[in-house]
């Protein structure tokens, strides 16, 4: 029997030339671990992909989005867990404190910076066009079993 989907959010904040980065240091079993990447996590019941991004955000960072852009709908494929989509978001209007995440280290990193920083490949394809382009991209990632992105659609 196959698998069921998962779905997720992703939401990268910006503020000064910077987006808030999750390094993944602290869950066990994790499959993200040693990875920076935005904030989010999987649906509750009943939520839809806004919902479910503006209380992911909440729990993870402190911060409340008082607005959020829907940037792309990326779809994950891999030997190694189920298949994925992701609605990915933007968001540089919220208040709040930050708080100390129990997933791993939130830092702001300028986006010159990022792609420094241990990222997954996919990553490397979808956080340019944050930047370059305007309306909502969808992406279909194919990974082979070692983590090695070798599609692109």
């Amino acid at each position: 029997m196959k698998n069921p989907i998962i779905v997720t959010t992703l939401c990268y904040l910006e503020k000064n030339g910077s987006y808030l980065m999750l390094h993944r240091t602290k869950k066990e079993h994790d499959l993200n671990e040693g990875k920076w990447i935005g904030v989010g996590g999987h649906f509750e019941d009943g939520e839809s992909p806004e919902e479910c991004i503006h209380r992911e955000v909440l729990e993870e960072t402190g911060y409340t989005m008082h607005t959020v852009k829907l940037r792309g709908i990326i779809t994950f494929c891999s030997p190694r867990a189920p298949e994925e989509i992701m609605f990915l978001f933007t968001s540089d209007d919220f208040s709040g404190t930050e708080k100390i995440c129990d997933e791993g280290e939130l830092c702001w990193i300028p986006k010159d910076q990022i792609m420094d920083l241990p990222l997954w490949e996919g990553d490397r394809v979808f956080l340019p066009m944050l930047d370059t382009r305007a309306e909502v991209f969808s992406l279909k990632l194919i990974y082979d079993a070692e983590d090695h992105l070798i599609e692109i659609k």
